[in-house]
C-alpha cells in the first residue's frame, strides 16, 4: 500500500516517539464496551455476518485515526494510506489460520472479498502468518466464547508496532447488545487520545445500518 514518510524534524510528537522507543515494554491495551444493538437488530434483515461486519467496522475505525496507520522501521515512520486487515480465522477442528483482506470503505464490496478469503482459508491453507515484512496491516481476532473484561496479546518484541484489535462475545444489555473490544497499540505512535478516537469511530461504524 502507498504511504507517506513522516518528517521527524517537524512531527509534533517526535519527542514522545523517541522516548517510548527506549522502553522494553512500550505497548498497552485498552478494553471498552461497544454497543452493537444496531448490528444485532438488523443482521437478519440485511443478511449481515456479525463477524465480517465487525471486521469492516474495525477497519473503518482504524482508517479514521492516522496514528493507527503509522508504522516504523528503525527511525523511519510511515503513514499508510490504506491497510490490510488480518483476522484470525477459527477452524472446525479448533485450530486457526490467518487471512488478509484489503480494506474497502464500501461494506458490501469488502464483505464479498472477506467471505471469499475466509472460505479459502477454511478450505485448507497454511498458517499464513506475517513474517514481519508487511507493515501496512492490522491484526484482528475474535473470542466469541468469552465476554472478557481485559485482554493482552503475544508480541514478538518492543519494535512491533502493528495494532491488534480483539473483541469478545456479543451479550444482551438492556434492550440491546454490546461486547468487549480491546485495542493494543505501541505508545511510540499512539496515545490515549487516539485510542478514544478509535472507540468513538468504531461505535459509529457499528451503528450505521
Amino acid at each position: 500500500m502507498a504511504g507517506t514518510r513522516i518528517d521527524l524534524a517537524t512531527w509534533n510528537r517526535s519527542e514522545q516517539f523517541r522516548f517510548f522507543r527506549t522502553y522494553d515494554r512500550p505497548h498497552y491495551a485498552t478494553t471498552a464496551r461497544v454497543d452493537v444493538s444496531g448490528l444485532m437488530a438488523r443482521r437478519k434483515a440485511l443478511a449481515l455476518s456479525p463477524f465480517r461486519t465487525t471486521i469492516h467496522a474495525v477497519g473503518a475505525a482504524l482508517h479514521t485515526v492516522p496514528e493507527l496507520r503509522m508504522r516504523f522501521r528503525g527511525d523511519e515512520v510511515t503513514l499508510y494510506d490504506r491497510l490490510w486487515l488480518s483476522p484470525t480465522i477459527p477452524l472446525d477442528n479448533g485450530d486457526f489460520r490467518y487471512t488478509y483482506v484489503r480494506f474497502d470503505a464500501d461494506r458490501a464490496v469488502f464483505d464479498q472479498d472477506a467471505a471469499a478469503r475466509i472460505a479459502e482459508v477454511r478450505a485448507g491453507q497454511p498458517l499464513n502468518a506475517n513474517d514481519g515484512s508487511q507493515a501496512d496491516v492490522a491484526y484482528l481476532s475474535c473470542l466469541p466464547w468469552l465476554d472478557y473484561s481485559s485482554l493482552d496479546n503475544a508480541l514478538p518484541g518492543p519494535d512491533d508496532c502493528i495494532p491488534r484489535v480483539s473483541w469478545g462475545k456479543i451479550v444482551p444489555k438492556g434492550d440491546g447488545h454490546d461486547m468487549a473490544v480491546t485495542l493494543h497499540v505501541h505508545h511510540a505512535l499512539v496515545d490515549g487520545r487516539q485510542v478514544g478516537q478509535f472507540f468513538e469511530a468504531l461505535g459509529a461504524a457499528l451503528a450505521d445500518f
